[in-house]
């Protein structure tokens, strides 16, 4: 009985185990963006395929364990900031890219739209010299397209240690849907992505 009860478990085991790896991609990478006010860059990233798991937070700075009055009080060098873990089968880090340029304004050295302050300046934090490289090709393409009559300055930084949010920033386009809405038609940003992107989704 023993050896039968052994060799079932080990059948479940198994079973479960190939389950897990079929649900968990054996590689994952790590990006991390800053586009303005970090509750607005969310859903475009989790809505895309190969996307794992996105958190918003703060980068750029040195301060331990910063919090959101910390940052807003525009005395540190943390940006808000959206860390996405991505499945690179199914998405590579050169179409994240793709999907952060349409969540921002990248002529806008001052913050974005009307959140404006160092916290909200935008940048793409590269983790090793590859990503700065096709970060670097990514803007200069975008650059050389046309789209936009102003320079592009959004900047290319060495990543640096990602801090998580409060909880109550997490998704909070799913959280307060009605506030969300309302705040990101009001700071122009939904206006300048349908002037600028007719096509996105």
């Amino acid at each position: 009985m023993n050896k039968l009860l052994f060799v079932v478990s080990s059948i479940v085991l198994a079973f479960c185990c190939s389950l897990l790896a079929q649900s968990s991609p054996a590689t994952t990478k790590t990006a991390i963006f800053a586009g303005g006010c970090f509750w607005c860059i969310q859903p475009a990233f989790d809505k895309a395929p190969g996307v794992i798991k996105t958190t918003v937070g703060y980068c750029g700075g040195t301060e331990p364990n910063p919090t959101y009055e910390l940052v807003g009080s525009e005395r540190t060098n943390y940006r808000e900031s959206l860390e996405v873990v991505y499945d690179p089968a199914k998405i590579s880090y050169d179409q994240l890219l793709d999907i952060y340029w349409k969540q921002i304004d990248p002529t806008q050295a001052d913050g974005q739209f009307t959140d404006i302050g160092p916290s909200y300046r935008a940048a793409i934090f590269y983790g090793s010299e590859d990503e700065k490289k096709i970060a670097e090709a990514s803007k200069q393409k975008l650059a050389s397209s046309g789209k936009f009559k102003k320079s592009i300055v959004t900047e290319i930084l060495p990543a640096m240690k990602f801090w998580p949010a409060e909880d109550y920033h997490q998704k909070y386009y799913q959280q307060n849907p009605e506030h969300f809405e309302a705040f990101e038609h009001g700071s122009g940003r939904v206006s300048f992505q349908k002037k600028n992107w007719p096509d996105k989704p």
